[in-house]
């Protein structure tokens, strides 16, 4: 089986969620080497800092490959949260499941889709956001309720907030809490 990643996040060091799919990655290739890996990542000015962390996983298994490409989050936003074209297998080439992190979904054609739903708060408390969080976090859940057909929740508390605000069916929701191996 082929697993791709968003490793996007990983660029901006320093935030929760890069953390998190920093350890989600590295934890995930160590526990189930038998599987091959596709790590996606884009950014214009931060590339550096997503190939170190994908050599980083090279060095853990023979069985990761590694896509960087050399575009914008903004443009990514536009290509796939808002008008929802280019699928992520023009970057990755084949996969059996795709798991976006938490900024963009792309298309997914048929490739298995899951993502990981953080927190709502953004639709609880929406005046405590920048704009852009919240139209970013719209668009991206929009495509990614009729395309995932697994959703991840860092606690249980997220899943009832995303049955009550995103109506999305609890058999598609599974908590992970954050953690270190």
């Amino acid at each position: 089986m082929r697993i791709g990643i968003d490793i996007s996040q990983v660029a901006f060091e320093g935030t929760g969620v890069a953390r998190y799919v920093r350890e989600l990655v590295s934890n995930l290739i160590r526990v189930a080497p038998q599987y091959e890996y596709t790590l996606f990542g884009s950014s214009l000015r931060r590339k550096k800092t997503l190939f170190s962390f994908a050599h980083k996983m090279q060095r853990i298994s023979p069985k990761v490959t590694v896509k960087i490409v050399s575009i914008p989050p903004t443009v990514l936003h536009i290509l796939w949260n808002i008008i929802h074209i280019v699928p992520i297998t023009t970057f990755t080439g084949f996969l059996d499941v795709f798991w976006s992190s938490d900024w963009t979904q792309p298309p997914l054609g048929k490739v298995l889709g899951m993502t990981t739903i953080h927190d709502v708060s953004f639709l609880k408390y929406p005046e405590s956001f920048p704009g852009i969080i919240t139209t970013v976090q719209k668009y991206r859940l929009r495509w990614a309720k009729r395309e995932c057909a697994v959703f991840l929740c860092d606690s249980e508390a997220t899943k009832t907030d995303v049955i009550q605000k995103l109506l999305i069916p609890e058999e598609k929701l599974f908590v992970v809490y954050p953690g270190r191996m």
